[in-house]
């Protein structure tokens, strides 16, 4: 099965990537291809494409802020938090899963999201309260950025 997902944060970045690391690693494991972009502050990264969009089966969003939902019509989608995507990437591939064999188009609100089934995301929960007040640059490698992210990893355990 072929999946995209977006990961949306309104404060950072931080927890958007822990997120979208979690559903790539998750939707591999479980036999799937998974294109992930990703939402922050600092704007998008591995944008989807309108054909990333038209080749999949199914859409995950875990999103603490509005993420647009017009270039998914029509296509099963489901919608957890940000928290969702980093404790439970399994049960939105699960779920995302199970739209496609059951041949079910819309949208499932699941884990902390708010049940709905038309329109833009409501506002943050939880996940943006506990957001770091990381400097709005990115950094890559090093222990700095696997120490912050087992730290807000252990935060969102």
């Amino acid at each position: 099965m072929k999946l995209v997902a977006v990961t949306a944060c309104p404060t950072g970045i931080a927890h958007s990537q822990m997120a979208a690391e979690n559903l790539e690693q998750t939707a591999e494991r479980l036999g799937h291809e998974i294109k992930v972009e990703v939402q922050g502050a600092m704007g998008a990264e591995n944008e989807l494409t309108a054909d990333d969009v038209a080749d999949a089966d199914a859409v995950i969003i875990a999103s603490d802020t509005a993420v647009s939902r017009d270039r998914f019509e029509g296509k099963p989608l489901v919608k957890g938090t940000v928290k969702d995507g980093v404790n439970d990437a399994e049960g939105l591939v699960e779920r995302a899963a199970e739209l496609v064999e059951n041949d079910e188009t819309g949208t499932v609100e699941v884990g902390g999201g708010e049940a709905t089934d038309a329109g833009d995301d409501e506002a943050a929960s939880e996940t943006a309260a506990t957001e770091t007040q990381e400097p709005q640059q990115r950094r890559r490698g090093g222990d700095r950025e696997k120490g912050l992210f087992a730290r807000l990893k252990k935060l969102f355990s």
